[in-house]
């Protein structure tokens, strides 16, 4: 839903929750379940539109973290780990 105004926004918002009860007393068990999920969560979409706040950076090192992870799942142990997580001319510095 991209909007030019907060009160297009807004209407955008009020076209979803009637779409979202049209969906739930559809009939159809995937739209419902999709509707009861998106409605539980209509909230979060909205703060994360209009608010400031974000935590994209702490999602971007926990992804990069697991990427890392499941790359070496049974290859290495911590000291890979380590020189995989720091930057190259740092990883020399650090030993066991």
């Amino acid at each position: 839903m991209a909007c030019a105004s907060a009160g297009s926004f807004a209407a955008a918002t009020e076209q979803a929750r009637h779409w979202i009860d049209d969906a739930v007393n559809s009939g159809l068990v995937a739209s419902e379940r999709f509707a009861r999920v998106l409605h539980r969560d209509l909230d979060a979409i909205y703060n994360a539109i209009e608010l400031p706040w974000s935590n994209g950076q702490a999602e971007d090192q926990i992804n990069r973290l697991k990427t890392i992870k499941r790359a070496m799942y049974g290859r290495a142990g911590p000291e890979l780990l380590r020189s995989r997580m720091l930057p190259r001319d740092q990883s020399r510095h650090h030993t066991k």
